[in-house]
C-alpha cells in the first residue's frame, strides 16, 4: 500500500503540472496497455489497476449522490440515471439546475427531466438549453406550460433547433393557425423530435389520396397528432375501414372516428361496444350511433353507465 499512496501523490501532482493532460493520458496508456511484465512487476500492475478502479468507483459514488441530493432522486433512480452520466464536480450541473429552475422548472419537473435524460447535467445552459427555451416561448407557449411540456419530452432540449425544430415547425404551420401549432406541441411533442418527414408528411399523403379535405386532416393534426404516429400503410388500412363502416370521408366526423379506433383507443371502442350491448343494444344500433357521433366510443366506462343509467333508470327510456 506504500506504493499506491506514493502514486496517488505523483497523480496529484501531475493534475497540476503544466503538460498534465499530456502526461495522464501517457500514464493512463502506460497502465491499461503498455504494460510489460519484464518492465512492470506483477504486483505493481495490480496495485496500478486497484488504484484506477478506486479512482472510478469515487467519480460513480459522487455521481449517485449527486443524482439522490441535488436532484431528488430515488437511489435505484441514481444508479440507473448515472449509467449515462459522469460528473466530476458539481460546477456544471449545479448551472444546470439553477438555469432550470430560474426558467419556471419545478423540482418536481427537474428530477423528472433528469431522471429520463441525466446527460442534461453536462450541458452548457446558454448555449444548448436556452435557444430552445426562446424558441418555444416565441410561439406563446406560458412559461409554466413550456415547463410542463419540455419535462414530459427532455428530449427537445436535445434536439437541432436549426436542422429539425424549426423546419418541422415551418412545416406544421403552413398547415395550422399559430395556436394549432402550439396545440401539437403540447400533445405531440415527438414531431419536434422525430420531425415531420418521417410519419407526419407522408400520413397526411395518406389522407389526402383517400379524399379527405385538408380542413378535416388539419383539425385532426392539430387535436389528436398521435394518429400521425402510425405507419402510413396502417393508417391506409384505418381510413378503409371506416369508409367501410359509413363513415362519408368528406366530413369531419370520419377522422375523429379515426381517432377513436387508432392504436390504444380502440380497445376502449371495443369496450363500449360491449357495454352498449349489455343496456341491449344491437351491434346496428352501436354502429349508427358511432356514425352520429364517434365520440359516444371514447368516454370512460363510468361515464358511459352513468349516462344510460340514468336515462333507461331515471328517465324511462328504453
Amino acid at each position: 500500500m506504500v506504493l499506491l499512496s506514493k502514486l496517488k501523490v505523483v497523480t496529484l501532482r501531475l493534475c497540476y503540472s503544466p503538460s498534465s493532460c499530456i502526461v495522464a493520458s501517457k500514464f493512463k496508456r502506460f497502465v491499461v496497455g503498455d504494460v510489460k511484465p519484464s518492465h512492470f512487476p506483477l504486483q505493481n500492475l495490480l496495485l496500478l489497476r486497484h488504484f484506477t478502479s478506486e479512482i472510478s468507483e469515487t467519480h460513480h459514488d459522487f455521481t449517485v449522490n449527486y443524482l439522490i441530493n441535488s436532484c431528488g432522486l430515488s437511489p435505484e433512480g441514481a444508479i440507473s440515471a448515472s449509467k449515462w452520466v459522469k460528473l466530476g464536480s458539481p460546477k456544471t450541473a449545479d448551472s444546470v439546475l439553477s438555469f432550470l429552475k430560474n426558467n419556471g422548472f419545478s423540482e418536481t419537473q427537474i428530477s423528472y427531466i433528469v431522471r429520463k435524460h441525466s446527460p442534461v447535467l453536462n450541458s452548457n445552459p446558454e448555449k444548448t438549453l436556452l435557444p430552445k427555451l426562446e424558441f418555444f416561448a416565441s410561439l406563446g407557449l406560458s412559461e409554466g406550460d413550456l415547463a410542463k411540456t419540455l419535462a414530459y419530452e427532455p428530449n427537445l432540449l436535445f434536439t437541432s433547433l436549426e436542422k429539425r425544430i424549426a423546419p418541422t415547425y415551418d412545416f406544421l404551420r403552413s398547415l395550422l393557425s399559430q395556436k394549432n401549432v402550439v396545440s401539437v406541441l403540447r400533445c405531440g411533442s415527438w414531431i419536434f423530435t422525430e420531425g415531420h418527414s418521417k410519419k407526419v408528411a407522408p400520413n397526411i399523403e395518406v389522407l389526402r389520396d383517400s379524399g379527405i379535405p385538408q380542413s378535416c386532416i388539419s383539425v385532426l393534426l392539430a387535436y389528436h397528432p398521435k394518429v400521425f404516429m402510425r405507419k402510413p400503410k396502417e393508417l391506409g388500412e384505418l381510413v378503409d375501414e371506416v369508409k367501410q363502416m359509413g363513415f362519408n370521408l368528406q366530413k369531419s366526423n370520419s377522422v375523429i372516428a379515426i381517432y377513436a379506433l387508432c392504436g390504444n383507443n380502440r380497445s376502449v371502442w371495443n369496450r363500449s361496444r360491449q357495454l352498449y350491448k349489455r343496456w341491449g343494444w344491437s351491434e346496428d344500433d352501436v354502429l349508427s350511433a358511432f356514425r352520429r357521433n364517434p365520440r359516444c366510443m371514447t368516454m370512460s366506462e363510468n361515464k358511459l353507465m352513468l349516462a344510460m343509467d340514468f336515462l333507461v333508470n331515471e328517465m324511462g327510456w328504453s
